[in-house]
């Protein structure tokens, strides 16, 4: 028999320890309300004869005091419960210790450079990651109700973040960049007017983002055609100047467009140095990225795709000369640039020599999001995991949006707990869900009575509102100005577990959409009970997918092609190994799209289109009309 630890480690079971726990409490009552070495040895039978292949500590505890008091040593079952709620008690004091004395001493295994660009040598990155340390203990033992804890390090969802729920701040966020820019804004005390051109327009992006990142956790997301405007009035401004020099027009001309070039080449130059060099309170650079979206509707359309060829050739001369970090670009496929002869098809064709060497570029379909009703504009809210949520929206108002936080529920090990019994799976599935949507809540109430004076930049001066000094922000967390998102991974898994088959398979894809079908309708319901809008969001968070399918294993045992692979397949992907033809791939996965909200990302490794231009041009085509949301992922 195997038992099942508080931290989640399994050892084997040791019937003295029993033993030893018993006659520590013996030694607390007079002689007569002790229990005998035969009423001892009898508890100890009683669960060995439970005949279970693995039992959890506390079953085993309530086991004890239940056989106590049955016996009739109440007495006894007192002291045996004051000691162990004392044991408990010193389990949960200076629990942070171990981890934070490691950061220090450069012994934590997190301190590889991981996605948030932050080294723990460092003292920044080392005093915020000893801050999320000292509450991820205070959240598990004091903030977090001990079932949702407990469900966290069992495995049965997974609460993200939980280094930064003691301050009540929120995950990822689209800044309204336009509403800032235009009508100024207010970083550290000191008001920022409108800006008088493009390179101060840029400087001005720069601060408000790092400002903005250090107010929340997770990715900002800017749409770059906000900057067009400010080009704009840089080449007007130059082209007075010029005409001063009473020269002829196709000199002024020449010189003008140099002038406007020069301009905008050092303000893109700045913004992307200066996001890779400051560093937020969080101790890492600037996490932001940025949408790229060439709108025929749009005013400064000719200067905004200016814009946007100007930071692909950066990018694309920095990926040539070293490891690129940020930003993450979402570049927006639309009838004028989808490669079927559009004007702006050679911006496309940088784009695709950008996504050809970095895994920091995805590619957005309009035709897609157009025929999910999303016509008029389409934004995403980034998270540190670089998953993307979309939002819809309603009243033009687009921007200045952000996420409550996330949760994860663990669809295989519902699989392996239901051991090939359906009826039983939508079962646990249930009880589980109601779980996730009670850890979701405790995000919710977590930042509910916040007063905007927390993070002015954020509440007061535009990023996401214009709220009075003072006034709470919970009017932000209902509708659609916000959102909680209920995250999925591993349905390859739960139904090879449920179906014996995967779900490129006929009977396992029918499974498989009926179970995207099923949690899309839960979040929906829980929105329409609540008026606060729950999202499906379908994981991409390799590291997640490590630690669910480990904390399984260890639980559960190898399973073949389950948790013998080390890690879970993210969303609903078809996993690599599985035989499969890219074109039936595209076709497959894009049945799901219809219940994916957010997180959609297709997946698809170069190497399967041999890094051939040609080649991958054709697949931008297929996938505009196909897929929504689509990253190639580099070596």
């Amino acid at each position: 028999m195997k038992v099942i630890k508080r931290d989640g480690r399994i050892v084997d079971y040791d019937r003295s320890k029993i033993k030893l726990a018993i006659e520590k409490a013996n030694k607390e009552v007079i002689e007569s309300k002790k229990a005998s070495n035969e009423d001892i040895k009898l508890i100890i039978n009683y669960i060995e004869e439970l005949n279970k292949k693995r039992i959890l500590v506390e079953d085993i505890q309530d086991i004890i005091e239940q056989k106590l008091m049955e016996i009739g040593r109440y007495e006894l079952a007192k002291k045996y419960i004051v000691y162990r709620y004392t044991r408990a008690l010193i389990r949960k004091s200076n629990t942070t210790d171990e981890s934070i004395l490691g950061l220090i001493k450069n012994e934590n295994k997190i301190q590889d450079e991981g996605i948030e660009n932050k080294k723990t040598i460092l003292a920044p990155a080392q005093r915020n990651y000893i801050a999320g340390e000292v509450s991820k203990d205070l959240t598990k033992r004091l903030l977090l109700p001990e079932k949702i804890s407990k469900a966290h390090e069992e495995g049965i969802l997974y609460f993200h973040d939980s280094e930064y729920f003691v301050q009540p701040i929120c995950n990822c966020s689209i800044i309204n960049l336009g509403d800032m820019l235009e009508n100024g804004t207010e970083i550290n005390g000191e008001k920022i007017e409108c800006p008088t051109s493009f390179k101060s327009a840029c400087l001005i992006t720069t601060q408000i983002l790092q400002a903005v990142g250090s107010s929340q956790y997770g990715e900002e997301t800017i749409n770059i055609k906000h900057l067009g405007k400010y080009l704009k009035e840089s080449k007007n401004k130059i082209g007075e100047e010029i005409k001063k020099l009473n020269i002829d027009k196709l000199s002024s001309e020449k010189i003008a467009k140099a002038e406007s070039h020069s301009e905008l080449e050092f303000g893109i130059k700045l913004i992307i140095e200066q996001i890779n060099t400051l560093i937020t309170s969080n101790g890492h650079s600037i996490l932001v990225s940025f949408l790229l979206q060439i709108d025929q509707n749009d005013k400064y359309l000719e200067e905004n795709a200016e814009i946007i060829e100007e930071i692909l050739q950066q990018i694309y001369e920095k990926l040539n000369n070293q490891k690129f970090k940020s930003p993450k670009l979402i570049y927006v496929l639309d009838d004028l640039n989808s490669l079927k002869g559009g004007k702006y098809d050679y911006i496309t064709n940088m784009a695709i020599k950008c996504a050809i060497k970095s895994s920091s570029i995805m590619f957005l379909s309009s035709k897609i999001m157009k025929e999910k009703g999303k016509e008029s504009f389409f934004s995403y809210i980034g998270n540190n995991n670089s998953s993307k949520q979309l939002i819809n929206e309603k009243n033009n108002q687009f921007e200045g949006k952000f996420n409550q936080g996330i949760v994860s529920i663990n669809l295989p090990q519902i699989g392996i707990v239901a051991d090939g019994n359906e009826e039983k799976f939508w079962d646990e599935l249930n009880k589980r869900l109601e779980l996730c949507r009670e850890a979701l809540m405790c995000r919710h109430y977590g930042i509910l009575g916040t007063k905007s004076d927390i993070s002015p930049i954020f509440w007061q001066n535009g990023a996401i509102s214009r709220l009075k000094k003072g006034e709470k922000v919970d009017k932000l967390l209902y509708g659609e100005h916000s959102n909680l998102s209920l995250g999925y991974i591993g349905i390859y898994e739960v139904t090879k577990l449920i179906k014996g088959v995967s779900h490129i398979t006929e009977e396992g894809f029918h499974f498989a959409l009926k179970l995207m079908n099923y949690l899309k309708k839960v979040t929906e319901k829980w929105s329409k009970e609540s008026n606060i809008t729950f999202l499906l969001y379908g994981i991409d968070d390799t590291n997640l997918s490590y630690n669910l399918a480990k904390i399984d294993k260890e639980k559960y045992g190898t399973i073949q092609d389950i948790t013998d692979k080390g890690f879970y397949t993210v969303s609903y992907h078809i996993p690599e190994n599985e035989n499969i033809e890219f074109l039936d791939k595209i076709k497959l996965e894009s049945k799901f799209q219809a219940f994916a909200e957010h997180g959609s990302t297709f997946s698809i490794n170069i190497s399967r289109i041999k890094d051939d231009f040609n080649q991958i041009k054709e697949v931008i085509k297929l996938l505009y009309n196909n897929i929504q949301l689509t990253k190639f992922n580099v070596e």
